[in-house]
């Protein structure tokens, strides 16, 4: 094992059990584990987001690379791929010589210079005097991202779960009436319409409406039930995972590195909870 693996494996152990000290109470290795997480994260999916949509899909499509053996021509196109090739002195990694070639033609679609800058302008939030011309990049991205996920969502859940719930109960022959269809059917039948009517609020829920909606409730703390308990179980499987990694940590393989970061993280708990009772003491 190299030095880079064992180095891993301590650090991993550290992450670890900071993480279970919140279980004490708030403390520095938390907000030590805390505030890595938040910042690899951040900058992991910055850095996937930049390479996967904006370099290929923004980049490649403004500057893509011209069909093999001709040269580019006219003055404007000159002027154009010259700002690309000054890009490319500073940042060559991301503008590499000839274009982008990431399979959206040879011709430049200049359309995208309005996201272009609509990005430029989400970016101006970080002054406070030019924070104003974000709310442009903002609004259009909201609103785009509303539209698209309203139509995703309504196609996909909304009608989704309107033909689900168009089941048959009639035209059906005799014996399969005894079957396990008719009873699930009646299930989804009854389980739909109740759910709908408890959040009809027209109309107070009492006498037979309000037994209804009674069912309903059951119905729903059954699904949102189901959905927790899916929840805990992914939860859970993490939860071993880490207890699996921390008892491999813990061998002579790694030297002790779970026992060891845990003898010093409760050493050093406990001379900060000391410290931290003296003030108030006094």
């Amino acid at each position: 094992m190299n030095g880079s693996e064992m180095l891993g494996a301590w650090f991993a152990a550290f992450l670890t059990l900071a993480v279970f000290s919140y279980l004490y109470k708030d403390n520095p290795f938390y907000k030590i584990a805390e505030h890595i997480f938040v910042g690899v994260s951040a900058g992991y999916w910055t850095s996937m987001f930049f390479w996967t949509q904006i370099q290929p899909n923004l980049f490649g499509r403004l500057w893509p690379s011209p069909e093999p053996g001709t040269q580019i021509s006219g003055f404007f196109m000159r002027l154009w791929y010259g700002i690309y090739n000054l890009f490319g002195v500073v940042f060559p990694s991301v503008f590499p010589d000839g274009g982008i070639d990431k399979g959206h033609g040879h011709d430049p679609h200049f359309f995208y210079i309005i996201p272009l800058v609509l990005g430029i302008l989400m970016l101006l939030s970080v002054f406070n005097k030019l924070s104003w011309m974000a709310r442009l990049g903002i609004a259009y991205t909201v609103g785009m991202a509303a539209g698209l996920r309203a139509y995703a969502f309504l196609n996909s859940n909304v009608i989704g779960q309107i033909k689900g719930s168009a089941v048959q109960l009639v035209n059906l022959p005799f014996f399969s009436m005894l079957g396990d269809s008719v009873f699930n059917n009646l299930i989804i039948l009854v389980g739909t319409i109740s759910g709908l009517l408890y959040f009809y609020f027209s109309r107070e829920h009492t006498g037979t409406l309000g037994h209804v909606t009674r069912v309903g409730i059951y119905f729903l703390m059954i699904s949102f039930g189901a959905s927790f308990g899916f929840a805990v179980m992914g939860r859970i499987s993490l939860l071993i995972g880490r207890f699996t990694d921390l008892i491999a940590y813990g061998g002579s393989h790694y030297h002790h590195a779970s026992l060891w970061v845990l003898l010093a993280m409760v050493v050093i708990l406990v001379i900060w909870a000391l410290r931290d009772k003296k003030p108030a003491q006094q």
